[in-house]
């Protein structure tokens, strides 16, 4: 009878000694956001913040072992109704959370608010990886997306009806996981020229050139510039590519002399979406007539750009809350408003560069401990790494998440089932997603929407969440042979 090998030994006590450390250490920086000068207090005060969570860091422990302990297997059987059981929490969440800051996203029981949308990340990273680790599945077509999409966008809806918005976004992160399993990468790209149309024009909306706005110019030569990308980088075409270039700078030049020299009323943004349009009429043409399809993905893509562009300001302007539109002008240098929506990014930007190179020492922070930073202790807990202990920590705090992500990967890429190694993506980009964001709008990179920062940030529902998708996989880990 074979040997099996003891189950701590099996355990990867790498991943396990990251996460402790950066559970410490977020609880010493919960401490010391929270700590008052004038009324000090001990990190175990159960009345204070850094008490509470060293109890909710307890309870997580606990549940890492329970997790450790429970059949691997289990995650795989029940992954769906897990999943269905999270869905239906949401939907119910929707009906009975108090309004606690503009959203009905917490469920109050006694003295405990609890967030289901923290539990749904783990919910959907199981059922994702139930899903594509069925029998002889693969990317064969997009028809083999829908499904996924369905596990992704009706958790994001429900969080989006309980105006959490922030952790909806989270969800996108799984798009990293179906590129890993082979997804067009174009998906991806096609997302993030979205984002840069729709910063461009929004941006730029208010400078004028002649009677256009520069914002739909640029966004428009950016169209124009992917079509000759594609033309001349992939498809090797130089004639047809220097057709488009010469034509389309041929009509931008007469337009220019016809409003300027001869003072003709032209709108350059009609001339700018006449000349893609053009170009896109050039490239179906070739498609028609020299059979090449992959020329219909130029087509494509230029119309549903100069669409979009078209849409951008009233998508600003009506889709979006007020408060989010104020975060993105903040962020985009549209408006400066340091007492209002920028105010939260201001101190924490003003807190971290006061930390210099080496910090001002535990429980030193002024900018923390006076209490000049909002959500210093959850969204914005990384400004007190960077004001207690300077550029040197700030970068010990980072190097650590990269080790784990790296660990992660790692994990993942040595898996035997494709359920486990699937999973592992799931952790992967949702702690990197998380990690990215939040160090993004505590630095002034990103808009503010109100995300933790993994294993750091105050409150029991995130922490549980992360402390159960990274324990899974280290038990999905310890029974790959």
């Amino acid at each position: 009878m074979a040997r099996t090998t003891p189950l701590l030994q099996r355990i990867d006590w790498t991943t396990v000694v990251i996460y402790l450390i950066l559970v410490v250490f977020g609880w010493l920086s919960v401490y010391g956001a929270s700590y008052d000068f004038e009324n000090p207090t001990s990190i175990f005060d159960f009345d204070q913040r850094a008490g509470k969570q060293f109890v909710w860091i307890l309870t997580a422990f606990a549940i890492a072992g329970i997790i450790i302990l429970i059949d691997a297997k289990i995650y795989n059987y029940f992954a769906y109704i897990i999943y269905g059981v999270i869905i239906f929490l949401l939907i119910i969440t929707i009906f009975i959370a108090p309004n606690l800051r503009g959203s009905h996203s917490w469920i109050v029981i006694g003295p405990v608010n609890f967030q289901p949308a923290e539990l749904a990340k783990v919910a959907t990273s199981l059922a994702i990886a139930r899903f594509m680790s069925s029998y002889n599945y693969k990317f064969r077509s997009y028809k083999d997306l829908f499904p996924l999409l369905g596990f992704v966008f009706l958790p994001m809806a429900l969080i989006i009806l309980q105006r959490e918005t922030g952790s909806a976004l989270i969800f996108l992160a799984f798009f990293l996981v179906f590129y890993r399993e082979g997804m067009n990468g174009i998906i991806i790209l096609l997302g993030l020229l979205a984002v840069v149309l729709f910063v461009v024009v929004v941006r730029f909306s208010e400078n004028e050139f002649g009677s256009g706005s520069v914002g739909f110019l640029v966004a428009m030569a950016i169209v124009l510039l992917i079509q000759l990308v594609y033309a001349f980088v992939f498809e090797k075409d130089f004639k047809q590519g220097a057709a488009v270039f010469f034509g389309a700078a041929l009509i931008a030049i007469v337009a220019y002399f016809l409003f300027f020299i001869f003072e003709i009323k032209i709108n350059f943004d009609y001339v700018a979406v006449g000349i893609i349009m053009a170009s896109s009429l050039f490239w179906g043409v070739l498609a028609l007539f020299f059979r090449k399809k992959r020329y219909w993905i130029i087509v494509l893509i230029s119309i549903i750009s100069v669409i979009f562009c078209f849409s951008a300001d009233y998508i600003f302007e009506k889709a979006l809350e007020p408060h989010q539109r104020n975060r993105i002008m903040v962020v985009l240098n549209m408006k400066e408003d340091l007492k209002g929506d920028g105010y939260n990014v201001n101190q924490s930007k003003i807190a971290i560069g006061s930390g210099g190179l080496l910090g001002k020492g535990f429980l030193n922070g002024t900018q923390t401990k006076l209490k000049y930073v909002p959500e210093q202790d959850t969204d914005f807990i990384f400004c007190t790494v960077g004001e207690e202990h300077g550029f040197v920590g700030s970068i010990v705090v980072l190097a650590l998440y990269a080790f784990l992500l790296i660990r992660i990967l790692t994990i993942a890429e040595r898996q035997r089932y494709a359920f486990s190694r699937v999973f592992g993506y799931c952790v992967a980009s949702i702690l990197f997603f998380h990690l990215t964001v939040n160090v993004g709008m505590v630095l002034g990179l990103m808009p503010v929407i109100g995300i933790p920062l993994p294993f750091f940030s105050y409150g029991g529902s995130s922490l549980w969440a992360f402390t159960v998708l990274l324990f899974i996989l280290i038990k999905l880990d310890s029974e790959r042979k």
